[in-house]
Protein backbone atom coordinates (compact mmCIF):
# COMPACT_ATOMS: atom_id res chain seq x y z
CA UNK A 1 0.00 0.00 0.00
CA UNK A 2 1.53 3.57 -0.74
CA UNK A 3 1.68 6.36 1.24
CA UNK A 4 -0.89 8.58 0.55
CA UNK A 5 0.47 11.68 2.10
CA UNK A 6 -1.74 14.49 0.93
CA UNK A 7 0.18 16.91 -1.48
CA UNK A 8 1.02 20.70 -0.38
CA UNK A 9 -1.43 22.94 -1.08
CA UNK A 10 -4.18 20.16 -2.22
CA UNK A 11 -7.12 20.84 -0.72
CA UNK A 12 -9.00 18.23 1.65
CA UNK A 13 -12.08 16.05 -0.49
CA UNK A 14 -13.91 14.14 1.73
CA UNK A 15 -12.52 11.58 4.46
CA UNK A 16 -8.60 11.65 3.96
CA UNK A 17 -7.03 9.02 5.56
CA UNK A 18 -3.27 9.02 5.44
CA UNK A 19 -1.81 5.58 4.67
CA UNK A 20 1.57 6.34 6.25
CA UNK A 21 -0.32 6.81 9.53
CA UNK A 22 -0.32 3.04 11.45
CA UNK A 23 -3.82 1.63 11.98
CA UNK A 24 -3.13 1.18 15.62
CA UNK A 25 -1.74 5.38 16.18
CA UNK A 26 -5.68 5.69 14.98
CA UNK A 27 -6.51 4.51 18.17
CA UNK A 28 -3.60 5.21 20.54
CA UNK A 29 -1.94 1.74 20.76
CA UNK A 30 1.61 1.48 21.70
CA UNK A 31 4.11 0.95 18.86
CA UNK A 32 6.40 -2.34 17.95
CA UNK A 33 9.89 -2.78 17.21
CA UNK A 34 10.67 -5.84 14.91
CA UNK A 35 14.02 -7.55 14.55
CA UNK A 36 14.94 -9.68 11.07
CA UNK A 37 18.13 -11.00 10.09
CA UNK A 38 19.34 -13.72 7.57
CA UNK A 39 17.01 -13.68 4.57
CA UNK A 40 20.46 -14.04 2.37
CA UNK A 41 18.45 -12.42 -1.10
CA UNK A 42 19.38 -14.04 -4.32
CA UNK A 43 20.88 -17.12 -2.93
CA UNK A 44 18.32 -19.73 -3.98
CA UNK A 45 16.63 -20.33 -6.85
CA UNK A 46 13.83 -18.14 -8.42
CA UNK A 47 10.64 -19.75 -6.95
CA UNK A 48 12.61 -19.88 -3.26
CA UNK A 49 13.36 -16.39 -3.87
CA UNK A 50 9.74 -15.62 -4.82
CA UNK A 51 8.48 -16.91 -1.77
CA UNK A 52 11.12 -15.13 0.40
CA UNK A 53 10.09 -11.37 -1.28
CA UNK A 54 6.23 -12.23 -1.12
CA UNK A 55 6.82 -13.24 2.67
CA UNK A 56 9.30 -10.51 3.13
CA UNK A 57 6.79 -7.75 1.80
CA UNK A 58 4.12 -8.78 3.78
CA UNK A 59 5.94 -8.53 7.37
CA UNK A 60 6.68 -5.26 6.19
CA UNK A 61 3.50 -4.06 5.90
CA UNK A 62 2.96 -5.32 9.41
CA UNK A 63 6.10 -3.10 10.27
CA UNK A 64 4.27 -0.06 8.73
CA UNK A 65 0.90 -0.75 10.07
CA UNK A 66 2.27 -1.95 13.61
CA UNK A 67 6.03 -0.42 13.77
CA UNK A 68 7.96 2.34 14.75
CA UNK A 69 11.70 0.14 14.16
CA UNK A 70 12.79 -2.17 12.24
CA UNK A 71 16.29 -3.86 12.57
CA UNK A 72 18.20 -5.70 10.17
CA UNK A 73 20.23 -7.72 11.97
CA UNK A 74 22.59 -8.73 9.16
CA UNK A 75 22.80 -10.60 5.84
CA UNK A 76 19.89 -9.67 4.02
CA UNK A 77 21.46 -9.98 0.88
CA UNK A 78 23.69 -12.84 0.32
CA UNK A 79 26.01 -10.53 -1.30
CA UNK A 80 25.87 -6.89 -2.10
CA UNK A 81 28.54 -4.92 -3.63
CA UNK A 82 28.72 -1.62 -4.70
CA UNK A 83 30.40 0.52 -7.38
CA UNK A 84 30.39 3.99 -8.26
CA UNK A 85 27.75 3.66 -10.20
CA UNK A 86 25.82 0.50 -9.65
CA UNK A 87 24.18 -1.38 -7.61
CA UNK A 88 22.35 -5.49 -7.54
CA UNK A 89 19.08 -4.54 -9.32
CA UNK A 90 18.09 -8.24 -8.25
CA UNK A 91 16.70 -6.42 -4.65
CA UNK A 92 14.76 -3.47 -6.85
CA UNK A 93 11.28 -4.53 -5.31
CA UNK A 94 12.58 -4.87 -1.32
CA UNK A 95 15.01 -1.56 -1.78
CA UNK A 96 11.65 0.11 -2.96
CA UNK A 97 9.45 -0.99 -0.18
CA UNK A 98 12.42 -0.12 2.61
CA UNK A 99 12.26 3.52 1.10
CA UNK A 100 8.70 3.57 1.70
CA UNK A 101 8.63 2.20 5.09
CA UNK A 102 11.44 5.51 5.85
CA UNK A 103 9.02 7.45 4.18
CA UNK A 104 6.41 6.37 6.19
CA UNK A 105 8.54 7.48 9.22
CA UNK A 106 9.59 4.15 10.20
CA UNK A 107 12.98 3.76 11.39
CA UNK A 108 15.07 1.38 9.85
CA UNK A 109 18.85 0.23 11.32
CA UNK A 110 21.00 -2.06 9.78
CA UNK A 111 23.44 -3.97 11.58
CA UNK A 112 26.13 -5.16 9.50
CA UNK A 113 26.85 -9.17 9.43
CA UNK A 114 29.00 -11.52 7.58
CA UNK A 115 27.44 -11.10 4.18
CA UNK A 116 27.84 -7.23 4.78
CA UNK A 117 31.47 -6.46 4.47
CA UNK A 118 31.25 -3.89 1.36
CA UNK A 119 27.82 -1.90 1.98
CA UNK A 120 28.54 1.33 0.67
CA UNK A 121 26.54 4.80 0.96
CA UNK A 122 23.39 3.61 -1.07
CA UNK A 123 21.63 2.62 2.05
CA UNK A 124 22.44 5.62 4.11
CA UNK A 125 22.33 7.89 1.29
CA UNK A 126 19.31 7.32 -0.98
CA UNK A 127 17.19 5.29 1.18
CA UNK A 128 17.74 6.05 4.76
CA UNK A 129 19.23 3.65 6.69
CA UNK A 130 21.84 4.13 8.97
CA UNK A 131 24.58 1.22 8.92
CA UNK A 132 25.95 0.17 12.31
CA UNK A 133 29.46 -2.21 11.81
CA UNK A 134 29.56 -2.16 15.51
CA UNK A 135 27.42 -4.06 17.96
CA UNK A 136 24.19 -1.66 18.86
CA UNK A 137 23.44 -0.52 22.73
CA UNK A 138 19.98 0.70 22.76
CA UNK A 139 16.62 1.35 24.70
CA UNK A 140 13.12 0.28 23.42
CA UNK A 141 9.96 0.41 25.72
CA UNK A 142 12.03 0.50 28.79
CA UNK A 143 14.21 -2.44 28.06
CA UNK A 144 17.46 -1.75 27.50
CA UNK A 145 19.37 -4.27 24.42
CA UNK A 146 22.27 -5.38 23.04
CA UNK A 147 22.08 -6.27 18.90
CA UNK A 148 24.77 -7.49 17.14
CA UNK A 149 24.84 -10.40 13.98
CA UNK A 150 27.31 -12.66 15.96
CA UNK A 151 29.48 -13.26 13.36
CA UNK A 152 33.07 -14.02 14.82
CA UNK A 153 31.53 -14.64 18.30
CA UNK A 154 32.76 -18.52 19.02
CA UNK A 155 36.00 -18.25 20.34
CA UNK A 156 37.03 -21.52 17.80
CA UNK A 157 36.01 -18.89 14.67
CA UNK A 158 39.62 -18.18 13.86
CA UNK A 159 39.42 -18.60 10.34
CA UNK A 160 36.87 -16.29 9.99
CA UNK A 161 38.28 -13.22 11.83
CA UNK A 162 41.12 -13.47 9.35
CA UNK A 163 39.06 -13.66 6.56
CA UNK A 164 37.42 -10.32 7.82
CA UNK A 165 40.28 -8.24 7.99
CA UNK A 166 41.04 -9.59 4.47
CA UNK A 167 37.57 -9.24 3.01
CA UNK A 168 37.31 -5.24 5.15
CA UNK A 169 40.87 -4.15 3.92
CA UNK A 170 40.33 -0.73 1.72
CA UNK A 171 43.20 -2.38 -0.89
CA UNK A 172 41.18 -5.34 -1.76
CA UNK A 173 37.97 -3.79 -2.04
CA UNK A 174 39.51 -1.42 -4.70
CA UNK A 175 41.17 -4.19 -6.26
CA UNK A 176 37.73 -5.98 -6.81
CA UNK A 177 36.11 -3.06 -8.05
CA UNK A 178 37.82 -3.75 -11.22
CA UNK A 179 36.21 -6.17 -11.82
CA UNK A 180 33.32 -5.68 -14.30
CA UNK A 181 29.90 -6.20 -12.46
CA UNK A 182 28.98 -9.19 -14.50
CA UNK A 183 31.48 -10.81 -13.98
CA UNK A 184 32.29 -9.85 -10.04
CA UNK A 185 28.72 -10.88 -8.66
CA UNK A 186 28.86 -14.44 -10.44
CA UNK A 187 31.86 -14.82 -8.55
CA UNK A 188 31.02 -13.65 -5.04
CA UNK A 189 27.44 -15.55 -4.74
CA UNK A 190 29.45 -18.72 -5.31
CA UNK A 191 32.19 -17.62 -2.61
CA UNK A 192 29.10 -16.14 -0.53
CA UNK A 193 27.52 -19.34 -0.71
CA UNK A 194 29.99 -21.19 0.08
CA UNK A 195 30.30 -19.30 3.49
CA UNK A 196 26.60 -19.71 4.27
CA UNK A 197 27.15 -23.79 4.09
CA UNK A 198 29.82 -23.28 6.49
CA UNK A 199 27.37 -21.28 8.69
CA UNK A 200 24.71 -23.93 8.48
CA UNK A 201 27.34 -26.99 9.31
CA UNK A 202 29.82 -25.55 11.81
CA UNK A 203 28.12 -22.62 13.72
CA UNK A 204 25.31 -25.15 15.56
CA UNK A 205 28.03 -26.42 17.50
CA UNK A 206 28.68 -23.14 18.82
CA UNK A 207 24.83 -22.59 19.72
CA UNK A 208 26.15 -22.84 23.66
CA UNK A 209 28.88 -19.92 23.50
CA UNK A 210 26.28 -17.47 22.04
CA UNK A 211 23.81 -18.44 24.79
CA UNK A 212 26.73 -17.73 27.61
CA UNK A 213 27.79 -14.75 25.41
CA UNK A 214 24.23 -13.33 25.88
CA UNK A 215 24.08 -14.13 29.52
CA UNK A 216 27.23 -12.46 30.07
CA UNK A 217 25.84 -9.31 28.32
CA UNK A 218 22.37 -9.50 30.73
CA UNK A 219 25.03 -9.66 33.66
CA UNK A 220 26.15 -6.26 32.79
CA UNK A 221 23.06 -4.60 32.61
CA UNK A 222 21.20 -5.42 29.19
CA UNK A 223 17.51 -6.46 29.44
CA UNK A 224 17.86 -8.56 26.26
CA UNK A 225 20.59 -9.65 23.92
CA UNK A 226 19.99 -9.98 19.80
CA UNK A 227 22.03 -12.33 18.13
CA UNK A 228 21.25 -13.81 14.68
CA UNK A 229 24.39 -15.49 11.99
CA UNK A 230 23.11 -19.41 13.32
CA UNK A 231 20.16 -19.73 11.65
CA UNK A 232 18.93 -21.11 14.49
CA UNK A 233 15.83 -19.20 16.04
CA UNK A 234 16.11 -19.24 20.12
CA UNK A 235 14.23 -17.34 22.71
CA UNK A 236 15.55 -17.55 26.15
CA UNK A 237 13.53 -15.79 28.80
CA UNK A 238 16.03 -15.75 31.69
CA UNK A 239 15.24 -14.10 35.14
CA UNK A 240 17.29 -11.29 34.61
CA UNK A 241 16.66 -10.86 30.83
CA UNK A 242 16.09 -12.47 27.61
CA UNK A 243 17.99 -14.15 24.70
CA UNK A 244 17.22 -13.82 21.26
CA UNK A 245 18.36 -15.33 18.16
CA UNK A 246 16.31 -13.94 14.88
CA UNK A 247 16.79 -17.47 13.06
CA UNK A 248 16.45 -16.55 9.23
CA UNK A 249 14.16 -15.44 6.32
CA UNK A 250 14.79 -18.68 4.05
CA UNK A 251 14.03 -21.76 5.78
CA UNK A 252 12.66 -20.75 9.29
CA UNK A 253 11.10 -17.19 8.15
CA UNK A 254 11.00 -16.12 12.08
CA UNK A 255 11.39 -13.06 13.28
CA UNK A 256 11.11 -10.90 16.52
CA UNK A 257 8.81 -7.90 17.87
CA UNK A 258 8.76 -6.31 20.68
CA UNK A 259 5.70 -4.99 21.88
CA UNK A 260 4.77 -3.43 25.33
CA UNK A 261 8.16 -4.45 27.12
CA UNK A 262 8.07 -8.12 25.95
CA UNK A 263 9.67 -10.17 22.89
CA UNK A 264 8.25 -12.14 20.73
CA UNK A 265 9.37 -14.75 18.27
CA UNK A 266 7.35 -15.36 15.59
CA UNK A 267 7.05 -17.32 12.12
CA UNK A 268 5.46 -16.81 8.63
CA UNK A 269 6.70 -20.25 8.10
Amino acid sequence: MRCGKKKKGEAPSGFYLDFCLPIHNLFGMSKAVFFLSDAHLGAEEENKEKLKEERLVSLFERVREEGQTLYLVGDLFEFWFEYKNVIPKDHFTILTKLNQLVECGIRINYVVGNHDFWLGDFLPKHIGIPIFKQPVDVIHQGKRIFITHGDGLAKGDLGYKVLKKILRNKVNIFLYRQIPPDLSYPLAKFVAKGSRSQVQKHDTRYLEEYQNFAIAKIKQGFDAVVLAHTHVPVLHDFSEGVYLNLGDWFQHFTYARLWEGKFYLESYA
